[in-house]
């Protein structure tokens, strides 16, 4: 298994909060088990080595080559290699450059049965690691002497009923074990990812521009932004209806995408006292004050969140599954629908509800303790049934989001495990709590002793605090640390070899993005916002530009551990009146394609 692709190092210090990023530049899969994170941070090197065919097919034949720079010929190259589950590295051959300095090795078929790693050696350098993927193809056939189990073998008695050959392959998707749903708050994708190289973004030496209404409509450009905290805008139904400006919103035509500066300018505030974190500062009628719904950071402002996507994989066009606030997204997140139910006991007095579903917080200052809610069928259900682990980890402290959405900020409501705020919905529940689940919803340490202790569930939901939600006024920069967090604790645990990680944000949070989001049914898609897979198994530096929302994560768990059963009423023994099966939209992409 490949392990340790990238180590992130998160660095506190006193009084800021820190992260660095060590990561082995030279090749696609650093063998971090043998040697030090300092040792791994050349990018140029004289000496190179690439393997072909990999991932290749046990027994297949192998050629590694590479170039030793600066040689016309006959310099002596030597291979070493190991297993993955040996320590030390062997001696495995040598060979001579040719003309150009260029080698090549073969290793014949049904040489390499397992994984390796490799490396070169050539006058006193040493190429970067490179790890061989090697993916088994087992055939179970018919035996004459001892037929495998459930099989005949073919004799004078079974001349025409033996069993034939059968190839068993294992697609990357059920490689993973533990999948994990890292969902931070308020970005859209141009925000974070609108200069990264090879994404669909922006070009900041000709700036997409938006009207400033307060000020005659005078432009308002996109720019860098490198602060650490910002404000951002409103972001309910009518504000995301509002930031796209269509002549048709129901078919998302003729839409200009224009609207950001004042939706922020429009929103509530804490009057005079924009210093105030739990207040938005776009309260003032000087030109600039809501301007940074235009800011753009780049891979400066959050290094480890970009040396993600440039080691594993980058989702650029992801989108909210609904075009309104966090309580609906969430609500999505764990079960494809948000609706508004009158008896929480019965499924059909429910009816969707895009911008107010019932709200499981109470007010700001009195939120309730778990009284039942959705009476819909969740994600839980079909994990539960078919007994695959879960969990749902809260971050104690402050709510993350406001009970009044269009507003940027709002006084904080005390989260622990059992209070369902809006950012942890599944207490609210009526099958987590008939199904005897409650205790799955826990604090956030019990992952990180999982993850060390290498007994992760199946599946994982994680929800932060305030302070690292990202969610304006809270420092990008505290958020990033306590993501790196979180992925350096599941890369240095034992399930990292059998884990994806999906980290993404549940809104635009009032940021300008560029791309208008597609049309699917009554509720979405919302605009878009940053997705990143992180695992193994995931295709360096890939950027994939399929139509994906946050329905793509449920669809990818539905297939890895389900058997591709569906949140449908039709079919998962829990019928509800939901609109439409969300995971089976044929405008949805699938992650799959990432592995």
């Amino acid at each position: 298994m490949h392990r340790g692709l990238l180590a992130v190092m998160a660095i506190m210090c006193a009084p800021c909060v820190g992260w660095a990023i060590l990561a082995d530049a030279g090749s696609a899969g650093s063998d971090m088990a043998s040697a030090s994170p300092l040792a791994v941070q050349a990018s140029a090197r004289p000496l190179t080595l690439k393997a072909s065919p990999n991932p290749a097919i046990a027994g297949q034949q192998i050629m590694l080559s590479g170039t030793l720079a600066g040689v016309r010929g006959g310099a002596t190259v030597t291979l070493w290699g190991r297993q993955a589950t040996q320590r030390q590295y062997r001696f495995s051959k040598s060979t001579k450059t040719g003309p150009h300095g260029g080698f090549k090795f073969t290793m014949r078929p049904r040489a390499i049965f397992t994984n390796r790693y490799w490396y070169v050696t050539a006058r006193g350098l040493r190429s970067g690691t490179v790890f061989e993927k090697v993916e088994f193809n087992m055939t179970v056939g018919a035996s004459d002497t001892i037929p495998p189990p459930g099989f005949l073998p073919k004799t004078e008695k079974n001349a025409n009923s033996y069993s034939s050959a059968l190839t068993v392959s294992v697609a990357p998707i059920h490689k993973i074990k533990h999948v994990v749903v890292i969902m931070q708050e308020n970005r859209s994708f141009d925000s974070y990812f609108g200069t990264y190289p090879g994404a669909d973004g922006i070009n900041l030496a000709t700036p997409p521009c938006v009207p400033d209404p307060l000020h005659g409509n005078a432009p308002v450009c996109a720019f860098l932004d490198h602060a650490d905290s910002n404000s951002g805008g409103p972001h309910s139904q009518n504000n995301a209806t509002a930031d796209l400006n269509c002549s048709n919103f129901a078919t998302r035509s003729g839409c200009q995408m224009n609207r950001f500066v004042g939706q922020a300018q429009t929103a509530a505030n804490c009057g005079t006292n924009p210093t105030n974190p739990n207040c938005s500062p776009c309260i003032s009628t000087t030109a600039g004050a809501c301007n940074d719904v235009m800011g753009i950071h780049d891979g400066s402002d959050i290094p480890n969140y970009w040396n993600y996507a440039k080691a594993f994989v980058l989702q650029d066009h992801m989108f909210e599954p609904n075009a309104s606030w966090s309580l609906p997204q969430h609500l999505f997140q764990v079960s494809e629908w948000s609706a508004n139910c009158t008896n929480p006991f019965n499924a059909f007095s429910c009816r969707n509800a895009l911008q107010n579903p019932n709200s499981n917080s109470g007010t700001t200052s009195n939120p309730n303790q778990g009284q039942l809610r959705y009476a819909w069928t969740d994600m839980t259900y079909l994990l539960h049934k078919s007994g695959i682990s879960w969990g749902y980890y809260v971050f104690k402290g402050n709510e993350p989001d406001c009970e009044n959405d269009a507003a940027m900020s709002c006084s904080p409501v005390q989260q622990g495990p059992q209070t369902p705020g809006i950012w942890n919905p599944l207490p609210a529940f009526t099958d987590v709590s008939q199904n005897r689940q409650l205790g799955n919803i826990q604090t956030l340490s019990n992952f990180f002793t999982a993850a060390h202790n290498g007994s992760l569930p199946g599946v994982s939901w994680i929800d932060p605090n305030a302070t690292v939600s990202e969610h304006p006024p809270a420092l990008v920069s505290a958020g990033q640390t306590y993501v790196t967090g979180l992925v350096n604790a599941i890369m240095q645990g034992p399930d990292w070899s059998s884990t994806a990680i999906f980290l993404s944000w549940d809104d635009w949070g009032g940021f300008y993005d560029h791309v208008v989001p597609p049309s699917v049914d009554q509720n979405g898609y919302g605009l878009r916002v940053p997705g990143i897979l992180i695992s193994p198994y995931a295709r360096s530096g890939y950027i994939d530009h399929q139509t994906l929302s946050h329905d793509a994560y449920n669809k990818f768990i539905e297939d890895d551990f389900l058997g591709g059963q569906r949140l449908n009423p039709a079919t998962d023994g829990r019928p509800d009146p939901r609109p439409g099966v969300r995971e089976a939209n044929p405008n949805l992409g699938d992650v799959t394609n990432e592995f």
